[in-house]
């Protein structure tokens, strides 16, 4: 029940005392704090943060660390369909869905995991619950990549896949790619991780980038691409006149996910420059990126 104006106003301003009332001294009052709340209004009070502040508020005492705990908190920073994704994502392993707590799952969401033969990397973004994800380049399909005239491969610690796809020179540009996977509902953008020149690491770790091969793509732009089953299309076009050594996120494009989809959604994507009056080369291709749409401004500064 909710306190009325008049005993509001008389827990605020105290009444004047009576010659003959006994006077309690401070040091024998009863204190209460948030600590002596219900565990279960803890809990209902957690849900409407965000983890970290949850995360936080566990270290308090016992009584708010307990209240943390409770399925229904962590349940509510969990995507809608958790179980396809953890199904999608942690089908190889040991992980019992069924028996485990929310806290549990949230967490093993949360944590980076590389799946699919490590081609792909996922996680969960924390302030919007939705999923974000690294498609290496060895899982794209790139004209000429076997043909070591045009195409080669670089390990290199600049990538999370440690390779990248070095292009020296080309005629016909066409990177294409799909993902078939279970998004939770949102908005996401789709970006390209480029960089032009050749990275290469020299002694005591510095790196260097060469860029004799960089050329061709101020001549005409790239275009990419963007489209999903249910008929979402974006197209896009840019020259690529970034100064070489620095990498850089593309935007593709952007596609939604309905609260009323169930299962996987196939995402189809491409970046091409396929005007053969000219060559064009020195180009990194690492990997394809997949953010919520929330925080793309995260990627297109950096």
């Amino acid at each position: 029940m909710g306190i009325g104006k008049q005993s509001l106003f008389s827990l605020l301003v105290p009444r004047p005392r009576r010659r003959d009332a006994v006077v309690v001294s401070p040091s024998t009052e009863t204190k209460i704090g948030l600590g002596d709340l219900p565990e279960s209004c803890l809990a209902e009070v957690m849900m409407h943060l965000d983890p970290t502040q949850v995360c936080r508020l566990a270290m308090v005492n016992k009584a708010f660390m307990s209240a943390s705990e409770a399925d229904f908190v962590w349940e509510s920073k969990l995507p809608k369909n958790y179980e396809d994704v953890m199904e999608r994502v942690f089908k190889d392993e040991e992980f019992e869905l069924k028996g485990s707590c929310k806290r549990d799952i949230y967490s093993k969401l949360c944590a980076p995991k590389f799946f699919d033969d490590g081609t792909k990397k996922i996680w969960l973004d924390k302030s919007t619950s939705k999923t974000c994800m690294l498609i290496s380049s060895n899982e794209l399909s790139i004209t000429g990549i076997d043909d070591r005239r045009y195409w080669t491969r670089i390990l290199t610690d600049e990538s999370m896949f440690l390779n990248v796809a070095y292009l020296k020179q080309i005629w016909w540009f066409e990177v294409d790619g799909e993902i078939e996977f279970p998004f939770p509902p949102g908005t996401y953008s789709l970006f390209f991780r480029i960089q032009l020149g050749r990275s290469h690491r020299r002694r005591f770790g510095r790196h260097s980038c060469k860029s004799e091969h960089v050329h061709g793509w101020d001549k005409k732009p790239v275009i990419f691409q963007v489209s999903t089953q249910k008929g979402q299309t974006t197209t896009k076009q840019c020259y690529l006149k970034e100064e070489p050594g620095k990498w850089i996120h593309c935007h593709a494009g952007d596609f939604s996910i309905a609260n009323s989809t169930f299962g996987s959604t196939k995402i189809k994507f491409s970046m091409t420059q396929t005007d053969c009056t000219h060559t064009k080369g020195g180009l990194c291709v690492d990997s394809v990126v997949i953010y919520p749409c929330e925080n793309r401004e995260m990627l297109v500064c950096s």
